[in-house]
């Protein structure tokens, strides 16, 4: 008897060893592959977003309070924590969604293992969803923080209504809530399907037990008191941030999705992949109808119908961003639980191959376009080979080889343009903020000084005939009266953002090259 439990205890310990040999793995190799891809190529008006932003908060420069912002303050706040720690540099900016992707990417083989697939399966999956993750942007993105976060919220879900533990219960409503700082959309509609089936597993599965829902409650009031703990530390005005998160990014919204026309190619051929790793677990539920007295068997249904609405809400909040498409790593999430209920409900061996089948092949076909050729960054069919190093900009961006839509053939043409602006806004002795695509601009010649807005593009700056107009001219003035602002520089077709906010055009404007102007706006202001 001593000897039997004696080997349950040595293949226990083995067991682990084996699992923390492959976190180990996975680790690595989640952080290497994301640094390889930051490392190649940017599209200056994603790529430097983030970036700015940390620089800007080094600078005591608050989102909402000193500059309009209409994106995810959570990126902001992340990027500071790794450039106080590694210096504000294009290492410790990677190193952020390098870190992100680690950590969705460890979670998802811990969640795996904890449903209930073997090992090999857990790690294989996890591969999958290393590569497909944040390689394809590399460098931080808002799209891409609000998709994980979401996606672990969305698995620690299914681990509380599978394990009913505690601390599931209490991290919902965190990663749900850092989903909406990071961006609106997913967690928005995630929030009110968990809390749909949280309603359905209560009544279902649990009619008499309330524990789970004061860990749950318990979350939701911890995140809260942190949010606001941050926002009255900062002196952050509530309203504004109100009106720049929430009220005009939902009228960007509905004016976007009157604009989405809903054709096949736009609903099903684009996601196919993803809508071909759920029909295992179509097929699995209606096997389950059929057992559906047993307990066991109501988790499984509530959880496979879970991920399904899950995975459409994914879909319809990708549609409606109406960007480069990033939820390809619901591949392997879909997969593997479809994994795991095949093996338990059929252990079909030809169904399981089948599953690894479109594993592997849409893996490597995301790869191939996203990672290598860099659909994502707006690269595709740009010779990645023509990229130089960025260390002719400052040595801060070393190894980064610079490649940009902007500049596809000539990378030292851009590289000249920038260095050119650097030497301009150096010398220039007054008060000064830039607007351009170019972000990391700032933080090369160490300016002070805050541009009103996060970026400039035609979403972020609301138009004449919008109803927050009126607000944002003002938040606009004010910001450039407290800082004393005299000279705007603008790099790359930026004048129209300038004429929306000076009437008259009483600004005036010396044209230093094709692409740079700089504008003296003192009779603006006096």
């Amino acid at each position: 008897m001593l000897q039997k439990k004696l080997i349950q205890n040595l293949n226990k310990i083995i067991s682990e060893i084996r699992v923390s040999i492959l976190i180990v793995f996975l680790t690595i190799f989640s952080l290497t592959i994301t640094f390889y891809y930051g490392y190649i190529g940017v599209f200056p008006i994603d790529s430097f977003l983030i970036y700015d932003a940390g620089y800007k908060l080094i600078n005591g420069f608050h989102p909402f309070k000193d500059y309009w912002s209409i994106t995810g303050p959570i990126l902001d706040y992340i990027q500071l924590f790794f450039f106080k720690i590694l210096g504000v540099n294009w290492f410790s900016y990677v190193f952020h969604s390098a870190f992100i992707n680690f950590v969705l990417t460890v979670i998802f083989f811990s969640f795996l293992i904890k449903l209930g697939l073997p090992r090999i399966n857990s790690f294989i999956y996890s591969l999958s969803m290393a590569i497909l993750a944040y390689p394809s942007a590399g460098t931080p993105f808002m799209d891409h923080h609000a998709v994980f976060f979401s996606l672990i919220a969305v698995l620690f879900t299914i681990l509380a209504i599978t394990n009913n533990k505690a601390v599931y219960w209490f991290l919902i409503p965190f990663f749900i809530f850092i989903s909406f700082l990071s961006k609106q959309i997913h967690s928005a509609y995630l929030s009110i399907l968990i809390i749909i089936f949280t309603f359905f597993y209560k009544i279902i599965l649990k009619p008499k037990s309330f524990i789970f829902l004061n860990y749950l409650i318990l979350g939701t009031l911890t995140t809260i008191l942190i949010f606001f703990s941050v926002i009255i530390i900062n002196e952050i005005s509530l309203n504004n941030f109100l009106i720049q998160y929430f009220f005009y990014p939902l009228e960007i919204g509905n004016n976007r999705g009157s604009n989405i026309s809903f054709d096949m190619n736009i609903i099903f051929f684009q996601f196919k992949f993803i809508y071909f790793s759920l029909v295992p677990l179509i097929l699995v539920s209606l096997i389950i109808i059929k057992k559906i007295k047993k307990h066991e068997n109501k988790i499984d249904l509530l959880v496979i119908i879970f991920v399904i609405f899950s995975v459409i809400i994914f879909i319809f909040s990708q549609i409606m961003t109406k960007n480069q498409i990033l939820i390809f790593c619901l591949i392997p999430f879909c997969l593997g639980i479809s994994n795991y209920y095949t093996q338990k409900y059929f252990n079909n061996k030809l169904l399981i191959t089948s599953i690894f089948i479109i594993l592997i092949f849409a893996t490597f076909k995301f790869h191939v376009r996203f990672n290598e050729n860099k659909k994502f960054m707006e690269l595709s069919g740009v010779n990645l080979n023509l990229a130089v190093d960025a260390k002719q900009i400052s040595p801060s961006l070393k190894g980064l080889k610079w490649i940009s839509p902007y500049y596809p053939n000539n990378p030292l043409e851009e590289i000249k343009l920038i260095n050119f602006a650097k030497e301009k806004i150096l010398s220039d002795n007054t008060k000064k903020i830039i607007i351009t695509d170019y972000q990391i601009l700032p933080s090369l010649i160490d300016l002070k000084t805050v541009a009103p807005n996060k970026w400039f593009d035609v979403m972020s700056v609301p138009t004449q005939d919008n109803k927050f107009f009126s607000t944002y001219t003002k938040f606009f003035l004010k910001n450039i009266n407290s800082q004393k602002i005299e000279t705007i520089y603008l790099i790359s077709k930026k004048e129209i953002y300038l004429k929306r906010v000076f009437k008259n055009e009483c600004f005036k404007t010396e044209v230093l090259n094709k692409k740079i102007k700089k504008i003296n706006i003192k009779s603006c202001l006096d």
